[in-house]
């Protein structure tokens, strides 16, 4: 009796599986698109970072001075780090100021990739670096944060709404109209960023 079992076990271990039904198959992996509300790289190759400068272009660098999207920006007079909470705070209110405005269409010209550590009050030096708090980015002088446009957008709407998303920053900025000046240039007519280097006689 027993060696019947053994051999129906055996037998049974022996035949192939049966397919899985079509419900239980594995279905692709959607690729998530990342939103304003999810301000974050998706990956970096160190999760800390050391606390680095907001950085002061002193080769006379234009990267990111002029409108390249839009009609209508904002730009920062002073040096700063912009947390990713920050920017997420100034586009809702950008969106909630224009909700009437059909067709809007809002850039952001920075991104938020620096991981910024904090430890508590009161603890003493040492024990390693701090946990992960926030994500930030360095933004430098004169430099192009947000950008819209739209159909029926004119200028009064967007400066009133640009003056508002100013006092988030927390340094003097700038209402920017697209003309011959603010417009992106051609990288033909760029000016040099330097003079170039000469050797010492």
């Amino acid at each position: 009796m027993w060696a019947r079992r053994f051999v129906g076990n055996l037998f049974n271990s022996r035949t192939p599986f049966a397919a899985a039904p079509a419900s239980r198959m594995l279905t692709p992996v959607k690729q998530q698109t990342r939103n304003l509300g999810n301000l974050q790289p998706r990956r970096r190759k160190y999760k800390k970072a050391q606390k680095g400068r907001v950085p002061v272009r002193v080769g006379g660098s234009t990267k990111g001075n002029y409108l390249a999207f839009g009609d209508y920006g904002l730009r920062v007079k002073d040096g700063l780090r912009l947390s990713a909470k920050t920017i997420t705070a100034i586009h809702a209110m950008l969106r909630r100021k224009l909700k009437a405005i059909k067709g809007l269409q809002i850039w952001l010209r920075v991104f938020p990739d620096i991981p910024v550590t904090t430890k508590g009050t009161e603890v003493r030096m040492g024990k390693g670096k701090g946990a992960f708090d926030y994500w930030a980015c360095r933004v430098p002088r004169d430099k192009v944060i947000f950008e819209m446009s739209g159909p029926s957008l004119n200028t009064e709407l967007a400066k009133e709404a640009m003056r508002q998303a100013g006092f988030k920053m927390g340094v003097a900025t700038e209402f920017v109209e697209r003309n011959q000046t603010t417009a992106q240039p051609k990288k033909s007519e760029m000016p040099k960023t330097c003079l170039p280097f000469q050797h010492a006689k």
